[in-house]
Formats: C-alpha cells, sequence, structure tokens
C-alpha cells in the first residue's frame, strides 16, 4: 500500500480547480470573456485575473514568498476591484500566463513548505495594527 502524501492530494485539487476554471474560456470570443457579468463589471477573464491575485497573496506574500512581479491593481491608488475585469490593455493570453506563473509561485510554495507552516495574512487586521 502507497502512503498517502497530502502534498500530492493539494495540489491535484489545486491543479483540477485551476484547469476547470480555464476551461471556462474555452470556445469564447474576445466579446465573451469581456462581457461585463455583474453591475460592478466583472468578467471572466478578470475573475481568472483575480484568482490569479489571490493565490499569488495567499501561497506568497502570506508565507513570505514575494511574486517578483508588479500587479497594477495592488498599488496604492489602484482602482478598487480593478482585479476583477480585465482591461482592453490586458490580453487573454496576458492574463492566463499571469494565472499560470501564479500557478507556478503557490506550487513552489507548497513545496517548500511543511503543511503546517505558519502564514501571516499582511493584509487582515486579526494580525494586529498595521
Amino acid at each position: 500500500m502507497t502512503e498517502p502524501d497530502p502534498k500530492a492530494d493539494l495540489r491535484y485539487y489545486l491543479q483540477a480547480a485551476r484547469e476547470a476554471l480555464l476551461w471556462k474560456l474555452d470556445g469564447l470570443s474576445e466579446y465573451g470573456i469581456r462581457r461585463p457579468l455583474t453591475p460592478t463589471g466583472t468578467n471572466l477573464l478578470g475573475l481568472i485575473k483575480h484568482v490569479a491575485s489571490v493565490e499569488i497573496g495567499y501561497f506568497g506574500d502570506t508565507f513570505g514568498r514575494p511574486f517578483g512581479e508588479p500587479l497594477p491593481w495592488w498599488e496604492d491608488g489602484a482602482e478598487l476591484n480593478t482585479d476583477m475585469w480585465a482591461t482592453s490593455d490586458e490580453s487573454r493570453d496576458q492574463i492566463v500566463a499571469l494565472y499560470r506563473r501564479a500557478w507556478a509561485h503557490s506550487d513552489a510554495t507548497v513545496d517548500a513548505l511543511e503543511l503546517d507552516a505558519t502564514g501571516r495574512v499582511p493584509w487582515c487586521r486579526r494580525n494586529g495594527p498595521k
């Protein structure tokens, strides 16, 4: 019998969810991936951009492993929720590539740390005063 490998299980389920999200883009036109679906302008490509940002934050900054690429929507003064839609300057390929780089960064964090490693969410007030 094979010993359980919780890290392999985590990576497996993360990757399955990632692939399922990208699958939603298959066969859609540019209009289809950019069409605002909510009153705030959220679109499908923006959701992928947002999920990439979430992975970068929770598997990167939370564990002291910065991503190393600037994310303009995180900069001071950036419009609120600009990670929830794709701008006309951001192509499908660019956002999907960002998401794939986020995967690699997250997977490297999982590989580098023990599963019981403690992280600190820098943007969460419960971590103490800023």
